[in-house]
């Protein structure tokens, strides 16, 4: 075996990507880092404005990119976003399981309905598209990487005033999951990871963002900041490439080290 230099290792010519969550904050974020090193890539959120926008943003940056408008909450959408993302692109090399909900409630409040529409869209959606795209693209072709965005807050408890029980715990969810696939599917030579994301300015975080001000989290962190535009980009590109194609059932905290110090 000829040994490949680490512009080799990390590039992704010719690779097809599928990203949902896409449209904006951490999944546009990701979809430039697979684009950039040269992946095509699909893009799928709720809202087809949202998808336009982003697509033209990528493909203003050089990429190759387009978009399918579903909503990973609904078993039929997921399918049909896989399967015209197979007949469109091809097969699919890379899926990153991006696309979630937050709701905050005391937990002995909390309504179940909010519960469901966490669990959702943030673990049952993550699976079924998983499942499907690996029948039909990753398991007969023995080749694939899923990258599964999780959360610090699935590392532990968060500080008793952030009231998001259901977010937790999906995101827990999240992490056990990438453990179990990647255990099963290691022998068809599917990578399957996990990344956990501290505080980054995006619109699922505002009201978090501003209830707790952006300097009093950012000062949590040894790194003392939030996240930003490139911080999801390396990681992303070693999971999703052959520089990581001997990690799986891993995860990695993306928080400037506030895990460090909560103890997740």
């Amino acid at each position: 075996m000829t040994t490949r230099t680490i512009q080799q290792l990390f590039d992704l010519k010719g690779k097809n990507a599928l990203v949902t969550g896409g449209s904006r904050g951490l999944g546009l974020q990701m979809a430039h880092a697979l684009g950039e090193a040269g992946a095509r890539v699909m893009l799928s959120s709720r809202k087809a404005e949202d998808l336009e926008q982003a697509v033209a943003e990528l493909q203003a940056a050089g990429i190759d990119a387009r978009w399918i408008a579903a909503d990973c909450a609904k078993e039929a959408d997921i399918r049909r976003l896989a399967d015209e993302t197979l007949e469109r692109m091809g097969p699919i090399d890379i899926l990153v399981n991006n696309a979630g909900a937050a709701w905050g409630a005391p937990a002995e409040d909390h309504p179940v309905e909010a519960w469901d529409k966490v669990m959702n869209l943030n673990v049952r959606g993550y699976f079924i598209l998983s499942q499907h795209v690996a029948k039909q693209s990753m398991i007969p072709r023995k080749s694939g990487r899923i990258i599964n965005i999780a959360s610090i807050a699935g590392l532990g408890g968060n500080p008793p005033e952030m009231k998001t029980i259901a977010y937790n715990t999906s995101k827990g969810a999240v992490i056990n999951f990438t453990r179990a696939l990647a255990a099963e599917w290691g022998p068809y030579n599917i990578n399957v990871n996990a990344i956990c994301p501290g505080f980054f300015p995006s619109k699922m975080t505002v009201a978090t963002l501003k209830a707790f001000g952006e300097e009093k989290l950012a000062a949590h962190a040894p790194l003392r900041r939030l996240g930003d535009d490139e911080d999801l980009k390396g990681l992303t590109l070693l999971y999703a490439s052959d520089a990581g194609k001997h990690i799986t059932g891993q995860w990695l905290a993306v928080d400037g080290g506030v895990s460090v110090v909560t103890g997740g």
